[in-house]
């Protein structure tokens, strides 16, 4: 059975990758078959990002994806959820790594909704999992690999996860 999903797309900034993050994250969404059914993604500046991270995550620093759940079923699957992607974060990594924004974007917004499915990055394994997940989910969608890309460099796991 194919799962509606109600997505809003909130382009603080960058509104010209909303129709692109809305398609792709619609599709991304049939193809892992999520019970989420609410979902809006919201892309905003670095202000804004770094107030987040603080006010959530006690961090100074800026991020490039926060995600928020909003509802989940007796059985903790979520329901609802936000996703918020920095736009000047993505920038800076889809010029480094030789990418359009608009592709760096959907990574950010595949990595919330994956969140939202129970993928966890903390660990190293964890990490390279949900990143190897998020290549698949991108191939499957005719974008292409985003970290296959980086095979010669070293992946850094996030600064928590065990090494």
């Amino acid at each position: 059975m194919k799962r509606i999903l109600n997505l809003t797309i909130c382009p603080l900034v960058g509104g010209r990758w909303a129709e692109f993050l809305q398609t792709h994250l619609l599709a991304a969404h049939t193809l892992l078959g999520l019970p989420l059914r609410d979902l809006s993604v919201a892309i905003v500046d670095e202000p804004l990002m770094r107030q987040l991270h603080k006010r959530y995550l006690n961090s100074k620093s800026s991020t490039d994806v926060l995600s928020f759940e909003l509802d989940a079923d007796p059985r903790g699957r979520v329901l609802a959820g936000q996703i918020v992607i920095c736009l000047p974060v993505a920038r800076r990594s889809a010029r480094r790594r030789r990418l359009p924004v608009g592709r760096e974007l959907l990574l950010y917004a595949l990595h919330g909704l994956l969140h939202f499915g129970g993928w966890d990055d903390k660990t190293v394994a964890g990490f390279q999992a949900m990143h190897a997940k998020e290549d698949q989910l991108l191939i499957q969608l005719g974008i292409g690999p985003v970290f296959h890309l980086r095979k010669r460099r070293r992946i850094r796991p996030p600064s928590g996860a065990a090494r």
